[in-house]
């Protein structure tokens, strides 16, 4: 896998491949934990936005659509490079819209579509944002992230790490913030959504508003804790992306 936009952390098996998209702010390693506790004979694959870590020099992208684009276009390759092996998007808050946006795109070709969607801590697109992301300034987006928790809050205080991070966080909350729902654009593919009882972010009955995005089975699950409830769940999380995955193999055949 010679992309620079992908990452193992894991052996890949020779099962279905399963392609991760970080939050606002993250990077591919915020799916480390979850792909190894995921069945090992799945090929678990973290994708890598530029603007972070080993990509830090790249210009981040500001708009969800051009960042989906790019996307969908080294996903074509890696998927024509290994035709036949299933494969299934799952995204986590900002990465659900791009794991949606990526899925449209890849409809509009010719390669097959996922098996399975899974959308995490995010209601569908057109649920309106809580804020004006894209006129928040870098007080406004560190008050945001300190809100949501999942990163180590040490981090924050750090101004060396901040001159690296805060970049790709401007450039993540901008594209957030100037994203809109196409009318009419829906998938077809069955989805699993995946919601903290507790998110500031989406409530429960938000998450149930992705049926309206796909003519695909739609389960919710929910989960105990706030945005970043995965990290507190890794092996019931693991469990429902196995569910899904199994559901879809079970319905091939």
């Amino acid at each position: 896998m010679n992309s620079t936009w992908f990452r193992r952390f894991t052996t890949p098996g020779n099962g279905p491949r399963l392609v991760c998209f970080p939050h606002a702010g993250g990077s591919a390693t915020a799916y480390r934990s979850l792909a190894h506790a995921l069945p090992a004979h799945l090929d678990v694959v973290a994708v890598q936005y530029p603007g972070r870590q080993d990509r830090y020099r790249e210009a981040p992208f500001t708009t969800l659509d051009r960042l989906a684009e790019a996307l969908a276009e080294e996903l074509t390759l890696m998927l024509a490079s290994d035709p036949g092996r299933p494969y299934a998007l799952f995204g986590h808050s900002m990465g659900s819209l791009v794991a949606f946006e990526t899925a449209l795109q890849l409809a509009r070709g010719t390669l097959p579509g996922p098996q399975r969607l899974f959308v995490s801590g995010r209601g569908a697109p057109d649920v309106p944002a809580k804020a004006r992301y894209d006129l928040y300034g870098d007080a406004d987006v560190l008050a945001e992230v300190r809100r949501l928790g999942g990163t180590d809050q040490s981090m924050l205080d750090d101004p060396d790490i901040m001159e690296m991070v805060l970049p790709a966080l401007r450039a993540d909350y901008r594209a957030l913030g100037s994203y809109r729902w196409r009318a009419g654009e829906t998938l077809t593919v069955p989805a699993t959504v995946l919601v903290g009882d507790d998110d500031p972010m989406v409530t429960v009955e938000e998450a149930h508003t992705w049926r309206a995005h796909t003519s695909g089975d739609v389960t919710v699950k929910v989960f105990p804790g706030g945005h970043f409830y995965l990290f507190d769940h890794l092996d019931a999380v693991a469990a429902a992306v196995s569910e899904g995955l199994l559901a879809e193999a079970t319905a091939a055949s």
